[in-house]
């Protein structure tokens, strides 16, 4: 008898094994999208984590300049600034927050060592040593030659100097001293 032989071709098989191929590289290429996405994602985190951070130290030691006030007048012209720290400050110690006036002729600037709670006497570094959020404070800025003293940015009349303080924890404030032509004790420059 004959034998029948029939071979046929089967390219099923060649066609699986294909689509078996691209189905392993599409999730290769998925898994290497989603670790891309993932540390992206992870990167910005970190990012708005330490901007928020930074936002807050500097808003959290802020001082709030409340009036400037021109103390005395004459030979010895002098400021008299009241002032808070903003809402939600941690506590700071004065000797942290430096003051700059800055005017045409140079620069007076110091600390806020000689600060003191309104309605008391004593500097807030003689006390517990901190300035503290909803408490008002007090401090004169004198002429002279000393550290914390006015030097040649004194009122002048017609004038207008900048005022700066920043806290070492970040805070930063700015303020115009505006001095009209009467510059006597009692004239209000902020």
């Amino acid at each position: 008898m004959k034998e029948n032989t029939n071979e046929k071709s089967d390219n099923l098989a060649a066609i699986g094994i294909g689509a078996m191929i691209v189905f392993i590289a599409l999730i290769l290429v998925a898994a290497v999208a989603a670790a891309v996405i993932i540390q992206t994602a992870e990167k910005l985190q970190q990012n708005a984590q330490t901007t928020g951070s930074e936002t807050t130290d500097m808003l959290s030691s802020k001082i709030i300049v409340m009036s400037v006030i021109v103390s005395e007048s004459g030979t010895d012209p002098s400021l008299y600034i009241t002032f808070e720290l903003a809402p939600g400050s941690a506590d700071i110690a004065p000797i942290n927050v430096d003051w700059s006036i800055i005017c045409p002729e140079g620069a007076a600037f110091g600390n806020f060592n000689a600060a003191s709670a309104v309605g008391t006497d004593a500097s807030v570094a003689n006390g517990n040593g901190l300035l503290v959020a909803h408490t008002t404070y007090t401090m004169e800025i004198v002429t002279g030659t000393g550290a914390g003293n006015l030097r040649e940015c004194g009122p002048a009349a017609d004038a207008d100097h900048t005022l700066l303080i920043q806290s070492k924890a970040g805070g930063f404030t700015f303020e115009t001293l505006n001095y009209g032509s009467d510059i006597s004790t009692g004239s209000v420059v902020v």
